[in-house]
């Protein structure tokens, strides 16, 4: 497995996205952000339709700028209009998916490619794929790990960080631009269907053990590592698709931990006392 060139470059993306996801994840989880980085993730199939209008043989770049395009419009409606957060969503969300697909059947000869990013396909990822990996994943980890204490704060009570001089406004919109990019690149680990999930289960699976932030996010961290190398392998091993075999392997994960603290609550051993 590891001798094969693709498979080592599928094994180093997954090394590189899949922490990333799970550190990112600690905050979305906690913000209820969830349904936000499923829009965006959606809304990168326009994106995808419009690259390949356009004659990109590789539409990550369009579809970057689409998503974060889609991002930007969702704040500046929370803030300029009465419209609920849950209405803003999904109004975006169902546009953007209409507007790639009617797109997408007018083009011929890229349902194969469509496939691809609907449900991901790490096993093709190029050089210039985990170069790129590898400079997100750094520069995000860099600055979530720098800002760490001023994002926590903000978590946890926004009111009380904008009164100790915390750039509230200019850390929620940077937050919101990196969320973007890390799941405009996941799509190609697990697709647009299923990356929410790397974003989601990794932290819930460390929740389960963790006391404080600083245990949640290096089990998050491990959890998206595991969920990664696990699932690739697991698709290697058995030949199945990529992408759900890392949410299987992230859902078994998350599993284990839950029964792990449900035995640590009640243990089953203890003697009853008359």
């Amino acid at each position: 497995m590891f001798t094969e060139a693709y498979m080592q470059r599928a094994l180093i993306v997954a090394l590189l996205l899949g922490p990333l996801c799970g550190l990112i994840g600690v905050f979305v989880t906690a913000r209820r952000m969830a349904f936000f980085s499923d829009t965006i993730s959606h809304a990168a199939l326009a994106g995808i339709a419009v690259g390949f209008w356009l004659g990109f043989s590789d539409p990550t770049l369009p579809m970057t700028l689409v998503s974060l395009g889609v991002a930007v419009l969702m704040l500046w409606l929370k803030e300029r209009t009465e419209l609920l957060t849950d209405t803003i969503m999904a109004l975006l969300l169902s546009g953007s998916v209409a507007f790639g697909i009617v797109v997408m059947s007018l083009l011929k000869g890229f349902r194969g490619e469509l496939d691809r990013y609907l449900f991901g396909d790490i096993l093709s990822v190029g050089p210039t794929d985990v170069a790129l990996a590898g400079v997100v994943t750094f520069v995000v980890g860099g600055w979530v790990l720098w800002n760490l204490n001023a994002l926590a704060l903000i978590t946890a009570h926004e009111d009380l960080a904008h009164v100790s001089g915390i750039p509230v406004r200019a850390l929620n919109y940077a937050f919101v631009l990196i969320l973007t990019v890390v799941v405009a690149l996941s799509i190609r680990l697990l697709g647009i269907i299923l990356v929410t999930s790397l974003l989601v289960i990794p932290p819930a699976a460390a929740r389960n053990l963790a006391r404080n932030l600083r245990q949640e996010l290096v089990g998050a961290v491990a959890a998206g590592a595991i969920g990664g190398f696990g699932g690739v392998a697991a698709s290697f091993l058995f030949n199945l698709p990529c992408g759900p075999s890392i949410v299987l392997v992230c859902v078994t994960l998350f599993l284990t931990t839950l029964a792990a603290r449900q035995q640590r609550r009640t243990p089953f051993l203890r003697p009853r006392v008359p």
